[in-house]
């Protein structure tokens, strides 16, 4: 017999009160309280990212306050970094590339309900989020269910992505969408130009 939360892992409609998915939500909010409580720079912290997240925790940097619904989902690339007050609703896998930047208050949700209000009542499903890596997202954007975030990609400030953003480009907006593309500086230096 499928568990529940085989099911939520699947992308299949499932029972969020299960017993053993509430308390898998109970123990991420005791370890991101636990995280939340440690100043940055403290080694503990690192200990703390690894028991909350799939992968990688301890090579991330996470700006207090984190908040997401059960950790074990997210993976996490070397040297990815949140700030400030960030949300990963992660009933599904969230990937997050190597070096790949989080600004304030940014949330990527991989939950869904139905659309059907008596099916609504008691399941929901979800689908993945997969960020490439040297992304950076713009402070206040939000991630939906379903969405990859190509290499080197740049998502503005406040953004709402709702499809697919490729590669090497910039997209923004509500919905978001591609406004230009990115090419790498001559010099090498890091810095980018607009095309």
């Amino acid at each position: 017999m499928t568990s529940e939360r085989e099911k939520m892992l699947a992308g299949e409609p499932y029972l969020a009160m299960d017993p053993e998915l509430v308390a898998a939500r109970a123990r991420a909010q005791s370890l991101c309280a636990r995280l939340n409580a440690l100043p940055l720079g403290d080694a503990s912290r690192a200990g703390v990212q690894r028991e909350l997240f799939g992968a990688g925790g301890g090579a991330a940097i996470v700006t207090s306050p984190f908040f997401c619904d059960y950790g074990t989902q997210i993976e996490l690339g070397e040297g990815a970094y949140f700030n400030f007050n960030c949300v990963v609703l992660d009933v599904c896998r969230v990937r997050i590339g190597a070096r790949t930047l989080i600004g304030p208050a940014v949330q990527v949700y991989t939950p869904l309900h139905p659309l059907d209000a008596v099916e609504r009542r008691g399941t929901e499903y979800g689908a993945p989020v997969d960020i490439g890596e040297d992304v950076w997202i713009g402070g206040g954007a939000i991630v939906l269910p379903g969405v990859t975030i190509g290499d080197r990609a740049v998502i503005g400030a406040g953004s709402v992505v709702t499809r697919d953003v490729p590669a090497d480009v910039f997209a923004a907006g509500n919905p978001c969408r591609v406004i230009r593309s990115l090419v790498p500086s001559p010099s090498g230096g890091g810095r980018r130009k607009f095309r």
